[in-house]
């Protein structure tokens, strides 16, 4: 589940230098040398999240690509990067599109940052765009996530029936998202935008059950203090989804009858029936023929309500749609609790692919949504969904803030160079006796250190490190450090 970032610049040096960074840090790198073969790239469908977008190329400039790429409708983030950094291309880049911009050339920290920002940002107007169709009835089959054969069915199926006003009946276990069809449904149908109403059958008290879906006049019952139109007429002119109808009462299923044969209701109370213009479609996890065989539903509602019905797969019966559900939950639940998670590991996909998950799309969504809760790696592993692999998370490692605070405070200088360390620096300062190592040992990881996060690259190597890279050559030498002198810039 890496991220993909497309890296068009006409310099293979610096396509191969990103690519570097980008692949190091778990992303999966794509180069092209110029903005037609971007845009060729797009156009075929082929998978991109990120576009790193050189400004300058022979050809299609970068601008023009942007441009372009906008024209198109292609909505993916757009990083420019740029030899110069003058205040009037950057602003031309933002005007076009971009999200962000990095002079060239840029330390590895500044792509990665970058690029987390731009996905950051696709994720939010994602969730955005998700929220706005649902709260307008808008959301249709295109937006169900799954291209398995069973949900390529429901798709299919449920388009046909959104072109007519025939009642749909949708049957499938618990939170294998029922409502989510039925909004498509709605949302795909001529009464798109108009409302949509949601009740489950099985969560209103029986002797409210009545009054919630056809409503009461002001005094029809004790409390009944004003006037309730009921779900019948919230929905008018929309679509009222009855979900769990199968633990209706039977005298409500009378009356529920009548009102999708005559499409007139009548209201506690009222004098007179009033008509309703509601599509039905309702759902179940039970088998209703069974429940007529054994006389607690009506024979006569259930073949009204069952005049065209769609069957919800498990999760089980259509695992290859897991990754890309796991990748709209971690989405989602990056923008509403402000995290930054990547994706999952290869391995938390194979795990959870596996899995048979008998709370359906629910139960992975809220295991998801947990893991993101508690996640501080950019990936997803399988220790982050403990409940389902039963692999606890990892001791975690002895920080430096951690070690400044056992180094005895008549060292204070060593205190004060522990405390002032990234959290995540990877060059230990003690040994496993809880000593500290000596300079020549610590200097030469640090270097190492160095030389695998710039990819080689000496020069940057030596400017991060503050010392002359005939310097660094040097101690590269004297400690028998390990370079893959092809990465060498």
């Amino acid at each position: 589940m890496s991220k993909t970032v497309l890296v068009v610049d006409d310099d293979p040096t610096q396509r191969r230098l990103i690519q570097a960074v980008l692949e190091r840090d778990g992303f999966t790198a794509i180069q092209v040398d110029s903005g037609d073969s971007a845009l060729g790239h797009l156009t075929g469908g082929k998978a991109a999240d990120v576009v790193l977008l050189d400004l300058q190329m022979p050809g299609l400039s970068g601008h023009d690509t942007l441009k372009e790429m906008r024209a198109r409708g292609f909505g993916q983030p757009v990083v420019v990067l740029t030899a110069s950094g003058g205040v009037d291309i950057v602003v031309k880049a933002m005007q076009a599109g971009a999200c962000d911009f990095f002079v060239k050339p840029a330390s590895p920290e500044r792509i990665i940052v970058s690029i987390r920002n731009a996905l950051s940002m696709g994720d939010l107007r994602t969730e955005v765009d998700r929220l706005k169709k649902h709260t307008g009835g808008r959301a249709t089959f295109a937006d169900l996530i799954g291209d398995s054969g069973p949900m390529r069915m429901v798709k299919r199926m449920g388009e046909r029936a959104a072109r007519s006003s025939i009642p749909v009946l949708i049957t499938g276990e618990s939170g294998v998202g029922k409502e989510v069809i039925a909004r498509a449904v709605h949302g795909s149908s001529d009464r798109a935008g108009k409302p949509f109403v949601a009740v489950n059958c099985g969560a209103i008290p029986e002797n409210l059950v009545e009054s919630i879906l056809f409503g009461h006049e002001k005094g029809s019952f004790t409390g009944a203090s004003d006037k309730h139109l009921g779900k019948f007429q919230e929905a008018n002119g929309g679509t009222l989804f009855l979900d769990e109808v199968g633990e209706l009462p039977l005298d409500i299923q009378v009356k529920l009858l009548r009102a999708l044969q005559e499409s007139e209701i009548d209201p506690i109370g009222a004098k007179r029936s009033v008509r309703v213009d509601a599509r039905i479609v309702s759902a179940t996890n039970r088998d209703l023929a069974v429940a007529v065989a054994e006389g607690r539903f009506r024979e006569d509602l259930f073949y009204r309500l069952n005049v065209f019905p769609i069957e919800a797969p498990a999760l089980r019966e259509r695992r290859e749609d897991i990754p890309a559900l796991m990748e709209a939950f971690i989405r989602r639940f990056n923008v509403e609790e402000g995290k930054r998670v990547v994706g999952a590991s290869a391995e938390a996909v194979a795990f959870l692919t596996a899995f048979d998950w008998p709370g359906n799309v629910r139960q992975l969504e809220n295991a998801v949504y947990r893991a993101i809760v508690l996640a501080d790696a950019p990936y997803l592993q399988p220790h982050d969904f403990p409940a389902i692999s039963g692999i606890k998370a990892p001791p975690p490692e002895l920080t430096v803030p951690a070690l400044a605070s056992q180094v005895p405070a008549a060292i204070p200088t060593a205190q004060q160079l522990l405390a002032e360390m990234p959290v995540e620096a990877p060059v230990r300062i003690l040994d496993a006796k809880g000593h500290l190592r000596t300079l020549e040992e610590i200097e030469r990881d640090l270097i190492q250190h160095a030389i695998d996060i710039y990819a080689g690259h000496m020069s940057e190597v030596a400017r991060r490190l503050g010392i002359g890279r005939s310097t660094l050559y040097r101690k590269v030498r004297e400690q028998g450090i390990d370079v893959d002198f092809k990465e060498v810039g």
